[in-house]
């Protein structure tokens, strides 16, 4: 086998180091212009980033225009329903309950009876009232008949009897004819309790409570008991309503409302101011007044709740925005505007009626501000905001 050996070209030392020199150097301009490029990328990017941070600083709010007070201003309250008359019918002497004739929702008459009671110890004790009056009638009778044949026979002959005598008999008569009255007294009072036995209604009405039960024993006096029954007049309802003391001035006689019940969506009901208490509940800061409504159909119940609606008088001067608008800083309400150019503005109020979703304003801001409805907690005046579409 023959040996070979390839033969290596011979390399210019100096020829070699400016090829290396050359590749270097356009290596390190390739890295430069890269290094360049991913400098000039993450400037921009932060740029971006910031810009979009301070875009995401502003924040963004609905605005609405101020706007005024409807014609038509009316006062919507709570209130409580009352018959025009109520009673509660009690047990006036112990007895035994022996017969009940109405129930609830029955219409009475004036002195229809209701129930009867059972007293056997009232009769008996009337029946010996009765007596001990007969025996002290008796006593009366024979007494007086002795002061007269006293008083004859002194006339007759002044000898015959003495002065001391007559005067006796007649005194004895006196008191005869006293016991006689205090015994006819107590049997008129026992006949009184006797009519208790029969409960009649005071005036017409509606029953609407009944607790009386045949055999049930009832006790006159005890202040624990429930009433046997309650007689309602519901021909005229009264309607008990607080109404604020802002409002107080305009709850005039025969100031006209309206009722709205849960069981009559479709209805309303008419009622007129009929007197107000002319007093400030200092716990609530309102004045009680008082409405009446016919009730001829039967249609309001006693002890209903209803929306009561007043109409006042309009107050086209003044401005309603919604309740969110408000904010309150340092316990004072203010109200979030801004101008043509997004710029908000604080502006302090002084709020007239609180309805919830919508506050009626007395001053601080006009018909022409633009106001956002919900502004955020932390905006102040000078700050720039976004207005949503």
């Amino acid at each position: 086998m023959s040996n070979y050996h390839p033969q290596i070209p011979h390399v210019n030392p100096t020829e070699y180091r400016r090829k290396l020199v050359k590749v270097s150097i356009v290596i390190g301009v390739v890295g430069l212009a890269l290094a360049g490029i991913g400098i000039m990328q993450r400037s921009n990017a932060t740029a971006e980033l910031a810009k979009v941070a301070a875009q995401s600083a502003i924040p963004t709010v609905s605005v609405i225009n101020a706007a005024l007070s409807d014609n038509a201003n009316a006062l919507v309250l709570p209130g409580n329903l009352e018959p025009l008359n109520s009673a509660s019918i009690y047990a006036q002497t112990n007895g035994y309950i022996k017969e009940w004739l109405v129930d609830i929702g029955d219409t009475v008459k004036k002195g229809q009876v209701l129930a009867i009671l059972d007293a056997p110890e009232l009769l008996h004790q009337l029946a010996q009232a009765k007596a001990d009056y007969a025996t002290a009638l008796a006593e009366q009778n024979n007494a007086q008949s002795m002061a007269d044949r006293a008083n004859s026979l002194m006339k007759m002959n002044s000898a015959a009897i003495s002065r001391e005598m007559v005067e006796q008999r007649s005194r004895d008569a006196e008191a005869k004819t006293a016991a006689t009255a205090a015994a006819r007294a107590n049997v008129n009072r026992l006949e009184s309790l006797q009519s208790f036995t029969r409960l009649t209604a005071p005036f017409d009405g509606k029953v609407t409570s009944r607790s009386a039960q045949l055999g049930e024993l009832v006790v006159a006096g005890n202040s624990n008991a429930q009433p046997l029954f309650t007689i309602s007049d519901t021909r005229l309802m009264r309607v008990f309503v607080r109404v604020p003391q802002n409002y107080a001035a305009q709850m005039q006689t025969d100031q006209q409302a309206e009722l709205v019940l849960p069981e009559y969506n479709d209805k309303t009901f008419p009622a007129a101011v009929t007197r107000s208490a002319h007093a400030v509940d200092v716990a609530s800061g309102s004045v009680l007044v008082e409405l009446q409504a016919n009730n001829e159909q039967g249609e309001l119940m006693p002890g209903a709740y209803a929306q009561v609606s007043f109409k006042l008088a309009s107050n086209k001067d003044r401005i309603r925005v919604p309740g969110s608008a408000i904010l309150y800083r340092d316990q004072k309400p203010s109200v979030a505007t801004i101008n043509d150019k997004n710029i908000v503005a604080l502006k302090p109020v002084k709020i007239g009626r609180d309805e919830g979703t919508t506050v009626e304003l007395l001053a601080g801001i006009n018909a022409t501000d633009r106001i956002i409805t919900t502004p955020p907690d932390a905006v102040r005046s000078g700050d720039e905001v976004r207005v949503a579409k």
